[in-house]
């Protein structure tokens, strides 16, 4: 489809187009997200949360903390099957799994922590960064 568009935009163009400037009602400014803005609120649903994360992703970087430092949150999605016992558990609430990173989030959700960041360390799975922080039974993001 562009470059249909293109070609007829190019020959509108030579043909003696005259463009017409964008109308300034309506227009509003996005401007750059704030570190405070992308900090993850646990309670709010998996599809907010995951959009946020997409969105933030590479800079500022969605995040939370955990044990009282910052962890980045740079990939999130939907786990393939149901957790049982996630819908009573807190929002914000670990679920470590021999392969995945779950987290609960709002409307009994539950968001899977594909790739995350620590703080002066590489890019990591959850499921890695989990393993090697040894998560209790109960844990939860602040």
């Amino acid at each position: 489809l562009a470059a249909r568009e293109l070609v007829a935009t190019l020959s509108a163009i030579t043909a003696g187009f005259d463009p017409v400037p964008q109308p300034t009602d309506g227009i509003t400014l996005a401007p750059k997200l704030t570190v405070d803005e992308v900090r993850l609120d646990w309670s709010a649903p998996r599809h907010a949360i995951c959009g946020l994360v997409r969105g933030a992703n590479p800079n500022p970087g969605a995040w939370t903390l955990f044990r009282g430092e910052r962890l980045k949150i740079l990939r999130a999605t939907s786990p393939l099957e149901a957790v049982p016992g996630a819908a009573a558990a807190a929002p914000g609430t670990l679920i470590n799994t021999k392969r995945e990173l779950l987290v609960t989030c709002g409307e009994s959700s539950v968001l899977r922590l594909d790739q995350v960041q620590p703080v002066g360390k590489k890019p990591m799975t959850g499921a890695d960064w989990a393993r090697g922080i040894r998560i209790q039974a109960g844990e939860r993001f602040g």
